[in-house]
């Protein structure tokens, strides 16, 4: 217990120093930083917290297009990333997340398809480049081709087709193909429309050949791969139920941990 109030008392002590600016307690990338192109990446996840009710945990990952380095021929991974969360809503998260964002002007945000993540984009960074997840936009696909087709070998040979327009910046082609597919049941009728609907949505968002062309990650693998490492792993174990104070602070001790800043951290231990 006595491990969990300090854990409480000291990760309770860095969201009102972010809000009032603190330099010291922000964490920043490399200095070069500024001059490379930065991926904000957004996501939320729910935890479980007192009394008995599921809220979602806003989290950020950001890091420098430096930072991603080629496992293999389809997959990469990023270091060296900051991680900035927020137990609560948008309005509160946003202000906290820009706060690490000011000195880094070449963006690249990546995110699904929830609305709160867009909108902010539009509003605070309309010059950033903003990139639709391909494997969000690939679930969506794979939905509409369950609904419509039993046959194993049509649908899957229809969904290659598609994804291979989409990574081919065919996005209005995939979309009159679509709206050409007569829906085989209620069901399919309605994975039709939502499809469309989120396609039409984020058309601007899916240029992905341009975007590979330019070497720019198209997925959002990182951010939902933090999810795991920076939250779940502490804070998601087995029968684990947080108060809303003692999970907003656990998850800033967890992300300043992670973003290898935990000396901002024993500065304040040191003084408060």
């Amino acid at each position: 217990m006595q491990i969990k109030r300090l854990c409480t008392h000291y990760g309770s002590l860095l969201d009102p120093l972010i809000k009032a600016d603190c330099e010291a307690i922000i964490p920043r990338l490399s200095p070069e930083s500024s001059k490379d192109k930065v991926y904000v990446m957004v996501d939320g996840a729910m935890l479980f917290t007192r009394p008995n009710q599921w809220r979602e945990l806003k989290l950020a990952r950001i890091f420098t297009d430096e930072n991603v380095v080629q496992l293999s021929e389809s997959r990469r991974h990023a270091r060296s990333s900051i991680y900035v969360n927020h137990l609560g809503s948008v309005n509160e998260f946003f202000p906290k997340l820009e706060r690490h964002l000011v000195h880094y002007p070449h963006k690249v945000i990546v995110g699904d398809g929830a609305k709160w993540i867009w909108n902010w984009a539009e509003d605070n960074y309309p010059g950033a480049v903003q990139i639709l997840d391909f494997f969000h936009a690939k679930e969506k696909l794979v939905e509409f081709a369950r609904s419509q087709w039993r046959e194993e070998k049509i649908r899957l040979e229809w969904i290659e087709k598609q994804l291979q327009r989409l990574r081919n910046n065919e996005v209005e082609g995939v979309l009159q193909t679509i709206q050409s597919c007569r829906a085989r049941s209620p069901e399919a009728k309605e994975a039709k429309a939502d499809l469309i609907r989120y396609y039409l949505e984020h058309e601007d968002r899916m240029q992905y050949k341009t975007y590979r062309d330019k070497g720019l990650l198209i997925g959002s693998g990182p951010i939902e791969a933090a999810h795991r490492s920076v939250i779940q792993q502490r804070m998601k174990l087995s029968g684990q139920k947080w108060s809303e104070e003692g999970a907003r602070a656990m998850a800033n001790l967890r992300c300043y941990r992670c973003s290898g800043a935990w000396e901002m951290v024993e500065k304040i231990i040191q003084v408060a």
